[in-house]
């Protein structure tokens, strides 16, 4: 039925009462955004009159007939439009956005239009109009990355929890399940959170865990820990620094009758596991297991 009422659609032979319906259909919104993404999208030009004769004259001709083709021309036409809404859209959509991403235990550096520089920490990803980039310096971001802005019109880092902006500068923000922080290293940062604007200078951050706002300290440093291969913590829930741990070296993190809301504080190298590894274990108090890419921390008394 939504195939038949979409040919309708398309060719305008929809009565009143049957567009009511087929407008109300849960269909009908995707048929229309397709129909709006192509219109500015030009069709290659196809007659199917010239087709039919050609069909006609290479094979039809040799073949007794049976059926009538008006029916079938018709058909041409409508399979035609869909066949060009839908690859003209599916084209329009996906080249929209430039998005680039990293896998866990991988680091990137990207280029943006403006000479803007962002550095991707591991399991991250952003995305950007690259057409539209002169009139709206935007950034979609999930994970984490360190910018280095170039002066210019307002440039807007989008997450999950909030948007981050500044006008040139250099900061860090972290976008994780249940996580979100702000680091400023120098300039000036607006983050707003739940329609609240926070005003970060240089050397301050704003931290916001299971959705609600921590005082944290200051950061160490010109840039962010990650960049210099190293990751560190400040008063930081245990499960973080695991779900941490997993993306920097690419394995599995589980915890046996261990509490991991207790807070941490201290640091792990990204390049040398055993090393992370004790960093990790000796100040939580904990001991760990490791069997090929998964690794176990438990309690002193617990049972491997």
């Amino acid at each position: 039925m939504q195939e038949y009422y979409l040919a309708k659609w398309l060719s305008g032979e929809l009565s009143e009462e049957e567009l009511r319906e087929f407008e109300n259909s849960q269909a009908y919104a995707s048929y229309k955004k397709l129909k709006d993404a192509s219109s500015s999208l030009m069709a290659p030009e196809f007659n199917p009159d010239v087709a039919l004769q050609r069909l006609k004259e290479e094979h039809i001709n040799d073949v007794p007939k049976v059926i009538t083709l008006n029916p079938f021309r018709k058909f041409l036409r409508i399979a035609a439009v869909i066949a060009v809404l839908l690859a003209g859209s599916y084209f329009y959509v996906n080249t929209l956005n430039e998005k680039i991403g990293t896998a866990y235990a991988e680091h990137s550096e990207v280029m943006l239009p403006d000479n803007s520089k962002i550095f991707l920490n591991a399991d991250s990803q952003i995305s950007f109009d690259k057409k539209n980039w002169d009139n709206k310096r935007n950034v979609d971001l999930k994970g984490e990355a360190f910018f280095k802005v170039a002066k210019g019109k307002k440039f807007t880092v989008s997450t999950d929890f909030g948007t981050v902006a500044v006008l040139g500068t250099q900061f860090n923000v972290e976008n994780r399940k249940g996580f979100f922080e702000v680091t400023c290293y120098e300039g000036l940062v607006s983050v707003n959170y739940n329609n609240k604007e926070s005003k970060l200078p240089a050397g301050t951050s704003f931290l916001v865990i299971n959705g609600e706002i921590v005082d944290n300290g200051m950061p160490n440093g010109s840039i962010p820990s990650w960049m210099n291969n190293e990751s560190s913590f400040e008063s930081i829930p245990l499960k973080y620094v695991f779900a941490e741990l997993e993306r920097q070296f690419n394995i599995k993190v589980s915890s046996k009758n261990i509490d991991t809301n207790l807070l941490f504080t201290g640091s792990f190298n990204n390049t040398d596991l055993n090393m992370a590894l004790k960093s990790i274990s000796t100040p939580s108090k904990t001991n760990f297991n490791v069997e090929g890419d998964n690794v176990l921390f438990y309690a002193g008394n617990t049972p491997k």
